[in-house]
């Protein structure tokens, strides 16, 4: 059973409970870690695009304004999620995720450096190591989330991709930094609730094998990606929600993610 702290305790009554003009006073910063689903959102060059088509959007025969629509759009699309099942045969799938994966404390390693010097870098232990020796031990449950800079590039498909075409031919043509395989089996091993970064994969562009898509599936750990504003997070001391569409069955589904920083956290160092 997840333990509901009061910072969502607040959020939860606020969305059921306080009328539209309500100010609520939550405990905590709250930052949005999700890009909009809009024509043109990034997929994985092989995906169908992303697209909202109009229904309704005018006055009706009995006066009153009526606006709806219709979207299609792949399970991999912008911020989202990949469940196990994604590379794990008979791993659980999105509506089979356990919420206390997917709420729970933030750690984020900053890569952003090295990342900005090397398109393709691959997350190491040397950097999960230096993250621990700075900050404590990585504790079980948490999610660990990976700020390569490359957030900053969005919605710039070449920039934050490596590539705008698209097309299964286009695969091979992305660049982006991602995890590498060792850094995932050591996530593994802590028994870590989830894993995500601010690029299109967890395996970096040029990967072939999606070996850390594979590790993390294999162990249980879903993995968020297409993540927004982490550098707006400090190291440790956030919380975050990730919450997927309840897809039966799905590989993944789309998110919306948010990240809880209580004034405490606010008012200490921002360590990096």
């Amino acid at each position: 059973m997840i333990r509901v702290t009061r910072v969502l305790a607040l959020v939860l009554a606020a969305a059921v409970l306080a009328p539209p003009a309500a100010a609520v006073e939550l405990d905590g910063r709250v930052v949005d870690l999700t890009h909009p689903f809009e024509a043109g959102v990034l997929t994985w060059p092989s995906n169908r695009p992303f697209v909202l088509e109009k229904d309704h959007d005018g006055m009706t025969a009995g006066g009153y304004y009526y606006a709806a629509n219709s979207f299609c759009m792949a399970e991999h699309t912008g911020t989202h999620v990949d469940a196990p099942l994604h590379f794990h045969r008979g791993g659980a799938a999105v509506d089979a995720l356990a919420l206390e994966r997917l709420i729970a404390p933030a750690l984020v390693v900053d890569v952003s450096a090295a990342a900005a010097a090397d398109r393709d870098y691959l997350i190491g232990l040397d950097d999960l190591g230096a993250w621990e020796a700075r900050h404590g031990r990585v504790p079980a449950g948490a999610i660990v989330l990976f700020r390569t800079g490359f957030g900053g590039r969005w919605p710039d498909k070449e920039r934050y991709a490596g590539t705008a075409e698209t097309g299964a031919a286009a695969v091979a043509k992305l660049h982006f930094p991602g995890l590498d395989p060792r850094g995932a089996a050591w996530l593994a091993e802590r028994a870590v609730g989830a894993v995500g970064l601010d690029t299109p994969s967890i395996d970096h562009g040029p990967s072939t094998d999606f070996a850390s898509h594979v590790v993390l599936a294999r162990a249980g750990i879903p993995v968020l990606e297409n993540l927004a504003n982490l550098d707006q997070l400090p190291a440790r001391g956030a919380t975050v929600v990730a919450l997927p569409m309840k897809l039966k069955g799905g590989s993944g589904a789309p998110l919306r993610v948010v990240a809880i920083v209580p004034p405490a956290v606010d008012e200490g160092e921002p360590a990096r």
